[in-house]
């Protein structure tokens, strides 16, 4: 069974809260203090949650900064997972302290 792939935050944002709330971009984000820039690349997905978004979003939406930085943190390994780049990654340590000889 193949697992969904975690939304982006801005989709929650925009999905969950914006839409049900009736609230514009330019509204909710004099209200979590940041630029109306700021909030619309968040829920447009260009931008990512970070700390400090996190905690304005937990404060605003009645949620824990780690529920923001978790589904930020899911969603950016989702996309890293086929990366190219890991093909050429090693195996040097494995759990229990064994050495892997090279």
């Amino acid at each position: 069974m193949q697992m969904k792939s975690p939304v982006h935050p801005g989709e929650i944002i925009r999905e969950e809260y914006l839409k049900p709330l009736g609230l514009t971009i330019t509204d909710a984000a004099a209200k979590i203090g940041v630029t109306r820039k700021a909030l619309s690349e968040l829920v447009n997905e260009k931008a990512g949650v970070s700390p400090l978004m996190a905690l304005r979003l937990s404060i605003a939406f009645g949620t824990s900064p780690e529920v923001w930085l978790n589904m930020q943190t899911g969603y950016d390994l989702a996309r890293e997972r086929d990366n190219p780049a890991l093909a050429t990654v090693q195996q040097i340590y494995r759990p229990g302290g064994e050495t892997i000889a090279g």
